[in-house]
């Protein structure tokens, strides 16, 4: 019998507006990617990163989502069976600011805020083909003839003779 990887649930936790470039953060969320939650937190704890902080807060904050959601909705989730599917950094806004230059002129610079999301999710479970067959949803096109499309050669022909502006007299 062939085997497949039941659907796992994510739980996922959020940190928007952070006052670090998504750079920054991207090294921190770089060190925790696919590791168990565990072992993510204790890399997180010793960094000495500005941002690790934040990362470890919103870390927390997807576990105990993902607790918090198990709970109500009656799944049965393992915390201790955790791990970090996804960690990225999205870029938020920027704040404009101007710092003085030499002979009165002003520079412009930019603060860059980013927005943290770190999604964790149990490990997949081993489940029989035979018990989560997958039903094939009819696909949209099957009564619909294929549309001819244009040939590349016709369109080809069609530029050049608008590039020449005219077309080539036929001489007898």
């Amino acid at each position: 019998m062939a085997k497949s990887v039941a659907k796992v649930r994510e739980f996922r936790a959020e940190a928007k507006f952070q006052r670090t470039s998504p750079q920054k953060a991207k090294l921190v969320l770089d060190m925790i990617k696919g590791l168990r939650v565990e072992q993510a937190i204790n890399t997180i704890h010793f960094s000495t990163k500005r941002m690790a902080p934040v990362v470890e807060k919103v870390l927390r904050s997807a576990i105990a989502n993902a607790s918090y959601v198990s709970d109500e909705q009656g799944l049965d989730v393992d915390v201790d069976n955790l791990y970090v599917a996804t960690a990225i950094a999205n870029e938020g806004p920027r704040m404009k600011r101007i710092r003085p230059a030499p002979m009165g002129r002003a520079f412009r610079y930019q603060r860059r805020l980013c927005h943290i999301i770190v999604t964790v999710a149990e490990k997949g479970k081993v489940v029989d083909a035979a018990d989560a067959a997958p039903v094939a949803a009819p696909s949209k096109t099957a009564g619909k003839p294929a549309a001819k499309k244009a040939t590349a050669k016709k369109a080809a022909a069609k530029k050049a003779v608008a590039k020449t502006g005219k077309k080539k007299a036929v001489t007898a």
